[in-house]
């Protein structure tokens, strides 16, 4: 079995710390573990809240969209309670939260706000989905482009000088 240090990528009290007083290259502090986990708790209760009792109250068939985003909310909430536990491997669901609250909010508010045309039921949409700012906040964003933009990703086809492992 392996440490808790190990698994969520903490540095140790005693860390060697770069200029800029963040942790070494690829790891996260306990503080900044914290926040991440304030961003799932945020976005897990919110949609918990709100998604929820509709699936537990719903009687009859389901309108086809109503019915798809509900469910896929739902999941997403139980992935971001899973964040709570492990906050740096569930860093693609707040991506997810991310994206396509931002693609959304620049593909359909944004053309009716700059036409005007932004209905009632369209702001309320858009300002309930404000609360991703405090996901955007807690993202450590250095960490996401060193794992996700700069590391070399996954071999797609194996190499048999280089045994393919899960630990990096």
């Amino acid at each position: 079995m392996t440490s808790p240090t190990t698994e969520t990528n903490v540095q140790p009290n005693n860390r060697k710390d770069d200029r800029k007083g963040t942790a070494a290259l690829g790891r996260l502090s306990l503080p900044r573990l914290y926040l991440l986990r304030f961003g799932y708790l945020v976005m897990a209760v919110g949609i918990s809240v709100k998604k929820w009792p509709l699936i537990a109250n719903h009687d009859g068939p389901w309108p086809l969209f109503e019915g798809v985003e509900t469910c896929m909310l739902v999941a997403l909430s139980l992935l971001a309670f899973l964040g709570l536990r492990y906050p740096v491997k569930m860093l693609p669901i707040l991506l997810f939260e991310i994206g396509w609250k931002s693609i959304w909010a620049a593909i359909v508010v944004l053309p009716l706000w700059i036409n005007d045309q932004l209905d009632q039921a369209t702001a309320n949409v858009f300002y309930t989905c404000l609360v991703v700012l405090i996901v955007v906040a807690v993202v450590p964003w250095r960490y996401v482009v060193r794992q996700y933009v700069v590391k070399k990703g996954d071999p797609w086809r194996r190499d048999a000088a280089r045994p393919v492992s899960d630990q990096g």
